[in-house]
Formats: structure tokens, C-alpha cells, sequence
């Protein structure tokens, strides 16, 4: 079985995770996973939720309030998720090149275009907002495949990576939401950055474990 298969398995059988991109009731569930995709750069998600519900609160989470709302109100209620003077400006960016489009001509090639849209959040509003095929590599997909084994150096490239798992599960939008899912559920229970290695369910596969 190949190391990658035989890892979603693993970690299927030991967590019941679901789909994940949370949204609320009553938002634009494409909106609301894009703005929640640029928040989440450089901070964790309770930060995330918290701007979030500032939006929502304040009645700024649809297009045309995101696009009309002065800059410095829009700092004040993302201010949780850490950077706002950037996000701030690539919120507006991505609002202002997005919101007049149909779904069909979002490509990924046009968000990486966007100011502050890189490829982990350009393929996170394809995956999770537009139910494309993308697999979305973060950092701890690449800190699990390392010590797991499956790539020989942690800091090799997003594309690489993203290639190696489409390659195994080939335009499976269930499977590479699950499987995102559950690498972020194990990484912040046992893969983190200083390791638990003892209690891992997983251990008995793992290169960290066998040094």
C-alpha cells in the first residue's frame, strides 16, 4: 500500500473527523471560507473565529460591506487574527476582484494573482469555498509526511507535495477535505512541533519513533 494511502487509513480509523471548513448559518459560505482562508495566515483558528464573529456582528461578512467598509473599521474587527493592516488590504483585494465574477472563471491561476492570495489559501477557497479537486498543504501536512517518511526533506516545495497526494487519491474532493481534516486534527494533538510521540497512534509507522 502506498505510504500515503496507508496514512489517510491509519488516521481514519483512530479519528472521526468530518468534512471540515466550518461556516455559519445565514453568510455566504463561499465568502465566508475565503476571508476565513486569509485570516488564517500566520495564526491558529480560535483567532480566526473570534474576527470572524466581529464581521459577523458587525454586519460586514457579505460583498458589497466588505468592498464599501472603510479600511480602518475592517483592521479594528479582524484584529484577532494578528497582521490586520495586511489582511486588511488583501481582503479588500481579493472582495474587489472576486465579487463580480461567476464561480466558473475563479481559477486558481486567477487567485494567485490577487494581492496576499499564495497557494495554500488560493487552494483552500477552491477546495473548501468551490469544492475544486486541490489538496491544501500546510505546515503540518509537511511536518507529518517528514517524519512519517514520506518526503526526505521538510521544506520541500507546496507543489511537490500537493502533487504526491493527487497523485493517490485523483480529483477526490471528499477525500482531500477528510484527509486535510485529519492531518490538522493529529498535528495538534500528537505531531506538534515537540512531538508525543508515546501515546501516537500512529508510532509504529513513524521514522521520529524508529530513530
Amino acid at each position: 500500500m502506498h505510504r500515503i494511502r496507508e496514512l489517510f487509513y491509519l488516521l481514519s480509523r483512530f479519528y472521526d473527523c468530518k468534512e471540515w471548513w466550518p461556516v455559519h448559518e445565514n453568510t455566504d459560505p463561499f465568502l465566508e471560507i475565503s476571508i476565513g482562508a486569509i485570516l488564517t495566515q500566520n495564526t491558529n483558528w480560535k483567532n480566526v473565529e473570534r474576527a470572524v464573529n466581529n464581521l459577523i456582528k458587525e454586519g460586514l461578512l457579505n460583498w458589497e460591506k466588505l468592498d464599501t467598509v472603510r479600511i480602518e473599521k475592517l483592521k479594528e474587527c479582524i484584529r484577532p487574527a494578528g497582521f490586520y493592516n495586511q489582511k486588511a488590504t488583501y481582503i479588500k483585494s481579493f472582495v474587489r476582484a472576486v465579487k463580480d465574477l461567476p464561480a466558473e472563471n475563479i481559477t486558481r491561476d486567477f487567485l494567485l494573482s490577487i494581492k496576499g492570495i499564495g497557494e495554500e489559501t488560493a487552494d483552500s477557497i477552491l477546495l473548501y469555498g468551490l469544492g475544486r479537486p486541490y489538496f491544501v498543504v500546510d505546515a503540518y501536512t509537511k511536518r507529518l509526511f517528514y517524519r512519517i517518511g514520506i518526503i526526505k526533506k521538510q521544506n520541500l516545495s507546496y507543489r511537490k507535495v500537493q502533487e504526491m497526494v493527487m497523485e493517490v487519491f485523483s480529483a477526490d474532493v471528499h477525500t482531500y477535505r477528510l484527509f486535510h481534516a485529519l492531518i490538522v486534527e493529529h498535528c495538534k494533538e500528537y505531531c506538534r512541533k515537540k512531538p508525543n510521540c508515546t501515546e501516537c497512534p500512529i508510532r509504529n509507522i513513524c521514522r521520529q519513533n524508529l530513530k
